[in-house]
């Protein structure tokens, strides 16, 4: 809301400095703002859909909604945003023409970094609650909710983008040569083009299917284990349904001499451990079997094994 908010204020200031100018750089800049509006509107409306009920058609909900939309963020950025500004800064360096009006455009770029640096300040704020330990690159490629990766390299690409503008504008206000407005146009496309690509592989993964993270997989492969009715785990797997949605699926081993029942409770168990553990693990399918030692020697590499990761396991 945040940025939404700012990019909707900022390309109406740089429209009216367009306007009054000529700039090409003020155009592609206002095309961008009103690209990342855009963009936020997107998020805020997947992020709506996605909490829509399961149905028969789609029994495990429409998390991903938000990865959809996400990924058109991307699209977005990369053609309204990033192809315009290219086009529109090769224009400007074929014919390029004078500045008129000078304090409009550099007035502009002043106030946009500013409300610009307030929608990353709020990004960067509610992105460390999350991030831990986490580098910035490590938490935009590892992060499961698209919405704050996508803002951050928007806002931090938007502020690159000023600064570009504001060094076309003045080179071009020095020299007289309005071709400089145009080379900070097309770097400004570059720029946007280049996040736009990163942002589409990131997404994409998302919509692929990731697994947990590490953490979350080793607490889990704890809460499964009761050290009684179930030894261990002798392979599992997880996968996001959506950004707090997570699907589980193991085979776990018990002891051979425990009656239906009892393993029945027992998986009972390990799966209200699991939610406890991991709050997000909402569909979880425990299937048991007996693991064997003897086996396990020769049997195929698995993930992990009763105790914890082994090279070896099997099941039967």
């Amino acid at each position: 809301m945040a940025a939404l908010g700012a990019n909707l204020a900022i390309a109406a200031s740089k429209f009216v400095a367009f306007a009054f100018s000529g700039s090409s750089s003020m155009l592609a800049e206002g095309v961008h703002s009103l690209a990342d509006s855009g963009n936020q509107a997107l998020l805020l409306i997947g992020g709506k859909k996605a909490q829509h009920e399961a149905t028969p058609q789609h029994p495990f909900g429409y998390g991903r909604e938000r990865y959809i939309y996400a990924f058109l963020v991307s699209i977005v950025l990369f053609s309204v945003g990033g192809m315009f500004a290219i086009y529109e800064g090769y224009e400007k360096i074929k014919h390029p023409h004078e500045i008129e009006h000078w304090y409009w455009p550099v007035g502009v770029l002043v106030f946009a970094i500013i409300a610009e640096g307030f929608s990353f300040r709020t990004a960067i704020k509610e992105s460390n609650e999350l991030r831990g330990t986490l580098s910035w690159s490590q938490f935009i490629r590892r992060a499961k909710a698209p919405e704050l990766p996508v803002v951050l390299l928007e806002d931090f690409g938007a502020l690159i983008g000023l600064v570009l503008a504001l060094g076309g504008v003045g080179v071009a206000l020095l020299t007289g040569d309005g071709t400089w407005d145009g080379i900070g146009t097309v770097c400004i496309g570059v720029l946007l083009v280049l996040i736009a690509l990163v942002l589409a592989g990131e997404t994409k993964s998302l919509l692929l299917g990731e697994s947990a993270g590490l953490e979350d997989v080793q607490k889990i492969e704890a809460a499964v284990v009761d050290g009684h009715t179930v030894t261990g785990v002798i392979h599992m797997r997880t996968l996001h349904l959506g950004p707090e949605e997570l699907l589980v699926a193991a085979k776990i081993a018990v002891q051979h001499d425990e009656t239906a029942a009892q393993v029945a409770t027992a998986i009972n168990a390990a799966e209200a451990r699991i939610r406890a553990a991991v709050p997000i693990a909402r569909v979880i399918y425990l299937e048991p079997d007996i693991y064997s030692e003897a086996e396990a020697a020769k049997g195929p590499d698995r993930e992990a094994t009763p105790g914890g990761p082994a090279p070896h396991a099997t099941e039967h």
